[in-house]
């Protein structure tokens, strides 16, 4: 399973970013071959709509599962629109969110705010 993370850095250790749609990296991991990349969030620097792109460059990038401390919900209808499933992760350590994950101790993002919209936050 293709899992991705919002991410600080381009490194492990890294961070979880606390915002979604404005976070640098995207960690995308392989949960089966344990393989991952870094990819950078090209909707980071947007004007607007942040969220929006960086959620369908989630589903263009064929993740089954986002790993998010939050999530607005205009992304969060694209990523669920596509079969997706939003956890919330407990942290900012993304090795053991992946852990958690990996062993179902992560719950599914319920607390879906309103979004930022072109306020900088998500």
């Amino acid at each position: 399973m293709k899992i991705a993370i919002p991410v600080e850095d381009q490194c492990i250790p890294a961070s979880v970013c606390a915002s979604f749609g404005r976070a640098p990296y995207f960690l995308i991991y392989d949960t089966e071959d344990q393989e991952s990349r870094f990819v950078g969030n090209q909707a980071a620097s947007s004007q607007g709509g942040a969220g929006i792109k960086a959620a369908q460059a989630i589903v263009d990038s064929r993740i089954q599962a986002l790993l998010t401390p939050r999530c607005g919900e205009n992304a969060a209808e694209v990523i669920r629109a596509a079969g997706i499933k939003i956890y919330k992760t407990a942290g900012t350590s993304v090795t053991s969110n992946i852990n958690d994950f990996n062993n179902g101790r992560l719950e599914e993002l319920t607390e879906i705010h309103s979004g930022f919209h072109g306020r900088g936050g998500e």
